[in-house]
């Protein structure tokens, strides 16, 4: 079953080319989401409180087909399958009447805020969930990995900072879209139209990330973070549209 809640595009949510950035299109989605955690009985705040429990966001591929402006009334709607051992699958779609402009696929895990192990969903979430969606075609960007041969530069090194984190004391993910455009060389008159991440390692407040970038023949950028220790933090894969 889909669920589906409807919102009104903030002009401050665009950036310099005035269409939304890939981060706010990320936090529509994943507000959705929790907007039916709690109509399902399964409020976040009371999974951390009472059973002690939080989702982690373990891998997102993202396409948008076009830019969206502000002030548009978009219609956003998410459902899962089944879980797999650890693994919980969340996908969304966002329309603008019947035209879909953004499609995501994603992986997440449920942690045991206490241990940081990880919990079976279906002993927390089965009796919650219906799985009676088919589960889309493949039409999304591959899964964000970086090869062994592949060579990165370093483009900089970010600062994680109050403004950037959660109740889970590191980088929420729907910051991480932002912090990937502020070091790619030109955003004037682009837009992400397929964007692709994987969450290795966490990034707590007051880490510092080696941010590495390389471009692909296929037009892809690619990038890596590392904590001080060197540890990847973060692969992911950008591909950029002329608005």
């Amino acid at each position: 079953m889909k669920f589906s809640h409807t919102y009104t595009t903030r002009w401050h949510d665009t950036d310099a080319n005035r269409v939304l950035r890939p981060s706010k299109l990320l936090m529509y989605m994943q507000e959705t989401a929790n907007l039916q955690c709690a109509e399902f009985g399964i409020p976040l705040d009371d999974l951390r409180d009472e059973k002690g429990v939080g989702f982690i966001l373990s891998q997102i591929s993202l396409k948008f087909f076009r830019p969206v402006p502000a002030f548009e009334k978009i219609e956003v709607s998410t459902w899962c399958r089944e879980t797999k051992g650890f693994s919980f699958y969340r996908y969304f779609d966002i329309k603008i009447g019947e035209e879909t402009v953004a499609q995501a696929s994603s992986v997440w895990a449920l942690v045991d805020i206490n241990t940081k192990s990880l919990v079976r969903g279906d002993e927390s979430l089965a009796p919650h969930f219906p799985f009676d969606e088919p589960i889309p075609a493949d039409t999304l960007p591959p899964r964000a990995r970086v090869g062994r041969a592949e060579v990165l530069d370093c483009v900089g090194e970010r600062k994680i900072y109050y403004s950037d984190i959660d109740y889970n004391m590191h980088m929420n993910n729907t910051n991480y879209p932002d912090m990937l455009c502020d070091f790619l060389p030109d955003m004037q008159g682009r837009y992400v139209s397929e964007m692709s991440l994987s969450y290795l390692k966490e990034a707590p407040l007051g880490a510092a990330l080696k941010i590495n970038r390389a471009l692909r023949e296929d037009g892809y950028f690619v990038f890596k973070t590392e904590n001080a220790s060197g540890e990847t933090c973060l692969e992911a894969i950008v591909k950029l549209e002329r608005i």
